[in-house]
């Protein structure tokens, strides 16, 4: 048993003095630290620095590992040259990242205070890292491939990496399914994999409407997409519109990625069916692809967590730079709510949309926490949000089921 008594406790969406948290693989007790000193004889008391703030432990929703070698290689600024760099250079960069390229991000992750990740896996190549590193992994298996002729064969791939990742199950590795995007991906077997999903209760997610190019192509067939699909696949014509993919999942609720370029009548369809958003703020500004409109979101009470995305479309993996970043990208409203409803987004709104066991600060949650140290004592408790994204580059310690990983 660990006591941990740090300054100040973020719990239920706000921040509180003079409580201590008892744990071991769970929470066990929340009270002051004479209470818990005087419940918990024999436990060790985890000393902190002043200033000390207890998260829960972060969630990283959408990250792509099988990238983790691009620093200077690809192009930025629009999403269509980079699309092009990527293809041309793909072979090259992900034979250059190895296992051990891999687990070093989830090392940095780590020292951001990433508890657990959502790994977006297009050949099942990260799966062994995933089943090594510390954190929690939600082991999301890629599905792709638009062409009639071999998507069976591309389905049949997807089918055996989601069985081989079924086998680590009980290494903190929890089975998945990723829907590429609505123009990469064929409606047959769209209904296929969201079948399994539904089936066998597993997580879904799915890029969708990230940019003004993929926007123009599945609603009249033109845009930069046009030349592209003629280029690689000999098609002149989108696989299925946007209505029509959204409606493939009203059935099972799903964490989209992106949308950066849906409308409002989208956006209240999403709500509607009770979906939810990741965002990925640095992606979208290196890829041209616009702001998301955080406001409407909460306006329609849209979930929505906050994601690096991959290092083929960032510089970092570190969480608490995505926040900063976002915090710029949003000017609108409150700054100190918005760094609000940021923690919240890497905390616990990834757990209720993938009905994890961490997330809060709670009994009975799992003892996944992140420490922070403020370089000075806040003005108020209402601003430690914001102080925390401003000021912190990596955090003091991380737990994950109670034990201490940094």
């Amino acid at each position: 048993m660990t006591i941990i008594n740090p300054n100040y406790i973020y719990i239920n969406g706000k921040f509180q003095e003079n409580l201590a948290v008892a744990f071991d693989k769970k929470i066990k007790a929340i009270d002051t630290i004479e209470n818990l000193q005087k419940n918990y004889p024999q436990a060790t008391v985890e000393e902190t620095k002043e200033n000390s703030v207890l998260y829960p432990g972060f969630i990283n929703t959408h990250v792509h590992l099988e990238f983790s070698a691009n620093k200077t290689t690809l192009q930025y600024g629009s999403f269509m040259p980079w699309l092009d760099s990527v293809i041309k250079n793909r072979e090259e960069l992900m034979g250059a990242c190895d296992n051990e390229m891999m687990m070093q991000e989830c090392q940095n992750m780590m020292k951001s205070g990433i508890t657990t990740f959502g790994a977006i896996s297009s050949f099942g190549l990260e799966l062994e890292v995933c089943t090594k590193t510390p954190q929690k992994v939600i082991f999301f298996n890629e599905l792709i491939g638009s062409n009639p002729s071999i998507v069976d064969m591309l389905y049949g791939d997807f089918l055996e990496r989601l069985d081989e990742s079924k086998k680590y199950s009980n290494q903190g590795v929890t089975p998945a399914i990723a829907i590429h995007s609505p123009y990469s991906v064929h409606p047959i077997v769209l209904k296929r994999a969201i079948n399994v999903a539904k089936t066998e209760n597993l997580p879904i997610t799915a890029h969708f409407l990230e940019s003004q190019a993929e926007r123009q192509w599945l609603e009249d067939d033109s845009g930069e997409f046009l030349p592209f699909f003629q280029k690689f696949f000999n098609s002149f014509k989108s696989v299925t519109k946007i209505n029509e993919f959204l409606e493939s999942f009203d059935d099972i609720p799903t964490h989209f990625v992106h949308v950066v370029q849906a409308n409002n009548e989208e956006l209240q369809y999403l709500a509607k069916k009770g979906h939810s958003i990741a965002h990925c703020p640095r992606s979208n500004r290196l890829l041209g692809c616009g702001r998301l409109p955080i406001e409407t979101l909460i306006e329609l009470n849209i979930p929505f967590t906050i994601a690096t995305d991959g290092l083929s479309s960032n510089n970092s993996l570190n969480i608490l730079e995505e926040l900063r970043a976002g915090l710029m990208l949003h000017h609108l409203g409150s700054l100190e709510k918005l760094a609000l409803l940021f923690i919240a987004s890497i905390t616990s709104k990834p757990a209720e949309v993938f009905a994890l066991n961490s997330g809060k600060i709670e009994v009975g949650k799992d003892a996944d926490f992140a420490l922070v140290t403020l370089p000075a004592k806040p003005s108020s408790l209402e601003s430690i949000a914001l102080q925390t994204i401003l000021h912190t580059k990596e955090v003091s310690n991380v737990w994950i089921n109670g034990k201490k990983e940094i």
